[in-house]
């Protein structure tokens, strides 16, 4: 008998949302990663859950529709993750007519059952905040409602969900090679510990290196595959209104501006062809200057290249015949040998439903239960996602040492599972040492214990963005601890 029922190869969103199904429906699950939880193109997303206005352009309908579903899936299932915002497009006399815009937002809004959400307006934006940040040509803009994701927090929380259903998450961990008959056998380096393990079926779901791993350690052929770079900076808070503006290029591309971590601006996104080695990708200053040129033409402070604090890039694949945004997965069984399952590109919003339908196609090899994940939370999600305020009003209540942006980032990390982190402390210094103004002993202590953090950098980029603003002798002071943690209890 094998060990697992299946085994999968990466970490990213596609493998983690494949563990979380398939050990949901009763799997004998291990996911296998080499370096941290969506520490690649998986944390180098343009953050939204959304339809996708440029595929409803290209008329792709049904695309949109199930988008838009799973927009209200997300939002029902991960409410302190995905927040809803309104999306603005200022009309551009260059561009594409008003009437266009209006008309495309008709579609939008009757292709999904908006669940509370608000229909489309169009504002007058010369007596309306959001046209403070802009430059006075723009009189009108249009209003519509999409969702911004905290990308690399949804891997991981879905890792965890996975975990609790019983699956293995091995992270630090590689495949070195992989035998197929009518089981796999697996030769991982754990830790620096090799050993073997068997599988009745295998998902690569390695991302940018999918065409490596296959030929390398699965040692099959592979089809011709595109690499596609996608990149976006943070600048500093451009805009003080909650909103996300969505920009028209001169090109025809849709650029987007979005708050960031109460304090910066992410813009985004430019995507193109790549070629190299994926973990070492690194934004070019023509696309830094790009992106800065195409949100200059809008708002009224100039942006530059000297203004970006970080670039933010990732790689990921596409087959050559068709560049499907919706990712692409594939499907191999034979007799006398083991179930394949290759799973890579993709979007955020999809990638709940790409991974049912994939589990799914394993139901012919095993038995195991119906799909289910539309229906049940990622851990801390089980409250509306209306009642996020009241989520942290009741926080600041609990733990009265909060300020109100230290709550409202802690309950959009681990929401109704903020007692595991902060526990009964009454006052800060009860939680540990401080490593700048907002992350404490206790929080680092249960990310390691809890969600798989390693290094500092997993913290402070992955399960936060709190490398943006802490200090350079409290990194190093963070990673000391995290390299001898104090025992408790």
């Amino acid at each position: 008998m094998a060990d697992y029922d299946l085994a999968i190869i990466g970490g990213g969103l596609n493998g983690v949302s494949l563990a979380r199904d398939a050990a949901g429906r009763g799997l004998r699950v291990i996911l296998i990663e080499q370096g941290d939880l969506g520490g690649a193109a998986s944390s180098a997303t343009p953050r939204l859950i959304h339809g996708d206005l440029s595929v409803l352009e290209r008329r792709g309908f049904w695309r949109v529709r199930r988008a838009l579903a799973e927009r209200a899936i997300w939002l029902r299932i991960a409410p302190h993750l995905v927040r809803p915002m309104s999306f603005v497009i200022p009309a551009h006399s260059d561009e594409r007519p008003p009437w266009l815009l209006r008309a495309g937002l008709y579609v939008y809004d009757a292709l999904t059952n908006r669940g509370g959400l608000p229909a489309s307006t169009t504002l007058d934006i010369t007596h309306h905040p959001v046209g403070d940040a802009l430059k006075r040509p723009f009189g009108i803009a249009f209003a519509y409602t999409d969702c911004v994701v905290d990308d690399s927090r949804l891997v991981v929380l879905t890792a965890l969900d996975a975990a609790e259903r019983g699956a293995a998450i091995r992270t630090g961990a590689r495949c070195v090679r992989a035998d197929r008959t009518d089981t796999w056998r697996l030769a991982i380096v754990d830790r620096g510990h090799r050993r073997t393990i068997t599988a009745r079926a295998l998902a690569n779901a390695t991302g940018a290196w999918t065409s490596l791993v296959a030929e390398t350690v699965l040692r099959q052929q592979q089809a011709a595959r595109a690499a596609v770079q996608m990149s976006q900076i943070i600048v500093p808070r451009l805009f003080e209104s909650d909103n996300v503006y969505v920009f028209q290029n001169n090109d025809g591309r849709l650029i987007f501006a979005s708050p960031f971590e109460r304090d910066f601006t992410l813009v985004g996104t430019v995507t193109h062809d790549f070629t190299g080695d994926p973990a070492i990708v690194a934004m070019s200053g023509a696309d830094v200057s790009y992106l800065c040129e195409a949100v200059s033409r809008y708002f009224r402070e100039r942006v530059g290249p000297t203004d970006v604090v970080r670039s933010v890039t990732g790689v990921n694949l596409s087959p050559v015949s068709a560049r499907r945004g919706d990712g692409t997965t594939l499907f191999h069984a034979r007799r006398r040998k083991a179930p394949l399952l290759t799973m890579f590109g993709g979007d955020i919003t999809t990638s709940r439903f790409r991974a049912e339908r994939a589990v799914t196609r394993l139901t012919p090899f095993y038995p195991m239960s119906r799909p289910w994940t539309s229906g049940a939370a990622l851990p801390g999600g089980d409250f509306a996602w209306d009642r996020f305020e009241t989520e942290v009003d009741l926080a600041r209540h609990r733990w009265r040492f909060l300020e109100e942006p230290q709550a409202r980032r802690m309950v959009a990390a681990y929401g109704s599972r903020l007692p595991d982190v902060l526990g009964e402390a009454k006052a800060r210094d009860e939680l540990g040492p401080a490593f700048g103004p907002d992350l404490t002993g206790a929080e680092v202590r249960y990310l390691m214990a809890r969600e798989w953090a390693r290094f500092p950098e997993d913290i402070l980029w992955r399960r936060s963005k709190l490398g943006l603003t802490m200090p350079a002798a409290d990194r190093d002071a963070l990673a000391a601890f995290m390299a001898n943690p104090p025992r408790t209890g």
